[in-house]
């Protein structure tokens, strides 16, 4: 090949390319023009659920586009998950997530998608940390008399989830593993069953949903000890940390964040940043989420990068050292 017919083909190359360049830019630039669904890996009536009815109206509005909110619960957030990680790249299906977008890498050998490389972050909205509760009629007043019992008598304190693999199963897979006790886990078909055993005394512990949960606390139908934050919840700031109460380091959280599939142009996942975080900073709306025990984010989709690899790593970990599975 002569060095003016290279020449002639680079120029090709770089034309094209410079061709599909501009032709992702004008997309990203028209983008949004149709409407957009916003699929929820949970069931309707959770808190993954009212997140997504608290954000999706604004996102619409600032759009100008629907936002219609598709609930597809099942394996853990995974099925959600799968059904977003195939669709076109077109920032026209994006995924509401969940603590098991990280969870599940850990616990499933086997899952149907690549989480990291299938699912671009867009923004981490909030972070809910659990609340440790018990039913009233219990000894139990703090963490330090959980652990003292747990020791004492391994394997004799049930405590609750709301299923195998679950935020609420993992925080005290967690707390097990810190604490160097053993309890017996009871997995329930989902947070609601396992509040009713609790409060009526079947199951003595439940690593609780703090928005779930606060009615009954503030009801006195449960008995909170601990919240699983890094820091106090200002929706019950009396209420200890976990790590403040004999468990230095412990920090668990259900999240909510926003991804959208491999390949979604990054123009359009900008726009969806910035407008994701000044619709969580709205007071109205902050207000909502807060009440709900929520710490208020709207990163970006750096930040929920970093985040989301790190809470990978974190329950592998966990999962690795105390043989969890969920294969």
């Amino acid at each position: 090949m002569t060095r003016s017919s290279t020449l002639h083909r680079l120029r090709g190359f770089g034309a094209a390319a410079a061709c599909l360049c501009v032709t992702s830019f004008a997309a990203a630039q028209a983008w949004p023009s149709k409407p957009i669904k916003l699929v929820v890996s949970y069931p309707p009536g959770g808190t993954v659920d009212a997140v997504a009815r608290v954000i999706a109206p604004r996102l619409s509005e600032r759009l100008r586009q629907p936002v219609v909110v598709d609930n597809r619960a099942g394996a853990g957030g995974a099925i959600g998950g799968d059904a977003v990680a195939k669709s076109p790249a077109d920032g026209y299906t994006l995924l509401l997530d969940a603590s098991n977008h990280a969870q599940n890498p850990a616990l499933r050998s086997k899952m149907p998608f690549d989480t990291l490389r299938d699912l671009v972050p867009v923004s981490l909205l909030v972070k809910v940390p659990n609340v440790l509760v018990v039913t009233p009629s219990t000894p139990y007043r703090s963490v330090k008399d959980v652990l003292a019992q747990a020791k004492a008598k391994p394997g004799e304190i049930n405590f609750a989830s709301s299923g195998n693999g679950s935020a609420q199963h993992l925080a005290g897979e967690l707390f097990q593993a810190m604490g160097g006790v053993r309890m017996t886990h009871v997995a329930y078909k989902g947070g609601g069953p396992a509040l009713t055993d609790v409060m009526a005394g079947q199951v003595p512990v439940f690593f609780a949903s703090l928005a779930s949960s606060l009615p009954y606390i503030r009801g006195e139908k449960l008995r909170a000890i601990a919240v699983t934050g890094k820091t106090r919840s200002p929706v019950l700031p009396q209420l200890p940390t976990v790590a403040e109460s004999g468990l230095p380091g412990y920090e668990a959280y259900e999240w909510n964040a926003i991804l959208a599939p491999r390949g979604t142009p990054a123009p359009v996942v900008e726009r969806l940043a910035t407008e994701l975080a000044a619709i969580v900073q709205e007071p109205e709306v902050k207000s909502r989420l807060e009440a709900m025990g929520a710490e208020v984010l709207g990163s970006g989709p750096a930040e929920l990068e970093r985040f989301r690899r790190a809470e990978i790593e974190k329950w592998t970990k966990l999962a690795k050292d105390n043989r969890i599975s969920l294969d």
